[in-house]
């Protein structure tokens, strides 16, 4: 049993583990994603792969393993809660063409109970219950009845990507109970049933009209979020209880009183604004940039709540050469550090002037959605900053 659950010690046992079976390592890419491909940021280790799922050869084989970072705008409301992370990394392997979904089911519990420690008793998992277009995964269910594993079976919640042209196909996901009591319910049922691992049989693809059609081979994708199992494995009850956030909760806190929530919010979307410039991103108005600009001016709304006077040039050299480290960049730390201290004065630019249009007498009642275009439009204030300032 692997006894170093540290985030390092998890890759490299899921790595290995992988690799002694057949798969080679592909290195993770940035979060940009591939020339062409429409996302913003590489949302999943897939991404960069999609042209090999479709039939193009790889060039290290059929059976790939890699550690891929990853960026979703789509959870960042949700940032602060247990399980979710701006940036965080996942965990991948896939078959090309070669091995079925049992057989990645089979190797992905042997490696949890066995390679991790992880009791079985802790195990749900779901798996595709079938629709009008494509029948149940009765190959998926059979190997986990065959360990005792319990299973639920669903619909909308076991295909992915759920509603989306390209590349799709039913899934099984792996669940792990994190409550302080003997498992109980289903994964859809009780929210104690925390998401880690997801295996899907890629084998459709969707079509603009709803159909779906075959691809030219039968692929098995997986994805497996690192944070949020360390968290799991090293006992925390949060992603921001993991290794990896070590530094952050014992730096942050002695540098700025924070409430838990806020305290998450800060440490996140300033480890991820950190990774993202990393990458080459710049703040702007558009495009990847703006969801950069969006990341620090949340955390600083977040910072300067109790007090204005706190600033990202306090932050301690530490923070930024763990983070290029354990994402394994080579950015300039410095550099790093000014893009964000410009983006902080400019964003207590654009509040001193938010202020004092907003201080005018057609603004001070309530404000429609006219009115809010308006003050977009015409003087560059987004929809949020208006509200946090009407809220001050």
């Amino acid at each position: 049993m692997n006894t170093d659950l540290s985030t390092e010690g998890i890759t490299r046992t899921f790595v290995e583990y992988f690799e002694e079976r057949g798969h080679h390592r592909i290195t993770g890419s940035t979060l940009l994603p591939p020339p062409g491909d429409p996302v913003l940021f590489t949302t999943s280790g897939m991404h960069p792969l999609i042209p090999y799922l479709e039939g193009r050869p790889h060039p290290l084989g059929d059976r790939l393993v890699n550690v891929q970072r990853c960026l979703r705008t789509t959870d960042l409301e949700e940032v602060g809660d247990p399980t979710h992370l701006t940036v965080f990394e996942m965990l991948g392997t896939w078959s090309l063409g070669d091995y079925e979904g049992p057989q990645s089911l089979t190797w992905g519990y042997d490696l949890l109970t066995e390679g991790l420690g992880i009791d079985p008793g802790l195990l749900h998992a779901t798996v595709f219950g079938g629709d009008d277009q494509v029948g149940p995964d009765t190959a998926s269910l059979e190997v986990w009845q065959e360990r005792g594993v319990p299973v639920e079976l669903t619909v909308e919640d076991n295909w992915w990507p759920n509603g989306q042209t390209g590349p799709c196909g039913p899934d099984s996901e792996i669940f792990l109970w994190t409550g302080d009591t003997p498992p109980r319910s289903t994964p859809t049922g009780d929210d104690r049933w925390v998401e880690i691992w997801n295996h899907v049989m890629m084998r459709h693809r969707r079509l603009p009209d709803g159909s779906l059609v075959p691809l030219p081979q039968r692929n098995v994708d997986t994805g497996l979020g690192l944070e949020r199992l360390a968290s799991l494995l090293q006992g925390g009850t949060s992603v921001f209880d993991c290794d990896v956030f070590t530094p952050w909760r014992r730096l942050v806190p002695a540098l700025w009183p924070l409430d838990e929530g806020s305290l998450r919010l800060v440490c996140d979307h300033l480890r991820s604004a950190m990774v993202v410039i990393g990458d080459g991103v710049r703040p702007a108005n558009t495009g990847r940039g703006y969801v950069l600009r969006r990341l620090v001016r949340r955390l600083l709304t977040a910072l300067w709540r109790d007090d204005s006077t706190r600033g990202v040039g306090d932050l301690p050299d530490e923070l930024f050469l763990h983070t290029r480290d354990h994402f394994r960049q080579e950015m300039d730390t410095d550099d790093v550090r000014r893009v964000l201290c410009e983006e902080e004065r400019r964003f207590r630019q654009l509040l001193e002037r938010g202020r004092q249009i907003l201080a005018r007498p057609r603004f001070r009642g309530p404000l429609d959605e006219e009115t809010l275009h308006y003050l977009h439009d015409t003087h560059g204030l987004p929809r949020d900053l208006v509200l946090s300032l009407r809220e001050e």
